[in-house]
């Protein structure tokens, strides 16, 4: 993280005024100043302080904006990131001719579900969902989950893009 010199000397500005006036008030309440300061001297560190204040907001008004637009550009590759691997994920399972049925089974098997899982929600038997699992990775030419899963990582780590380019 970059450290803006504005933002350091704001913060610089305003830590010193909240000392000087917690200390002032230490200081009278419990009588360990003998005199005051002048009032010219207290003019100056008000307007200070209250230049510290007004720059302290105009500075988190500029970071917040800067901080949700980036949040906006990190939503939209995300996006785009969700959209690609949709993209991969139907490619792949037309490559290997996958059954509409295989389809259902394969891609909560990629999201990570269970094959127990993955009956209940399709309501049918576990065994049912090991052969249609079985039938996916011989079409996909795996062994196994863990590879069915690096056949779609390697394609999108290949796939080009801003991150890739």
């Amino acid at each position: 993280m970059r450290r803006n010199p504005l933002v350091i000397a704001t913060v610089a500005v305003q830590a010193a005024c909240a000392v000087f006036f917690v200390w002032d008030i230490f200081s009278s309440l419990f009588g360990l100043r003998d005199r005051p300061i002048s009032w010219q001297a207290r003019e100056l560190i008000e307007i200070g302080a209250a230049l510290g204040l007004v720059l302290g907001v105009v500075m988190g008004g500029l970071l917040l904006r800067a901080t949700l637009r980036r949040q906006r550009a990190a939503e939209a590759r995300l996006h785009r990131a969700s959209s690609e691997f949709m993209q991969v994920l139907d490619e792949r399972f037309d490559e290997w001719g996958l059954t509409p049925a295989e389809r259902d089974v394969a891609f909560f098997a990629v999201k990570g579900m269970s094959t127990g899982e993955i009956a209940a929600l399709r309501d049918t038997s576990e065994g049912t969902v090991k052969a249609q699992t079985n039938a996916i990775y011989r079409k996909a030419g795996v062994g196994g989950r863990p590879q069915l899963l690096a056949l779609f990582l390697d394609d999108l780590i290949d796939l080009p893009g801003p991150a890739n380019s």
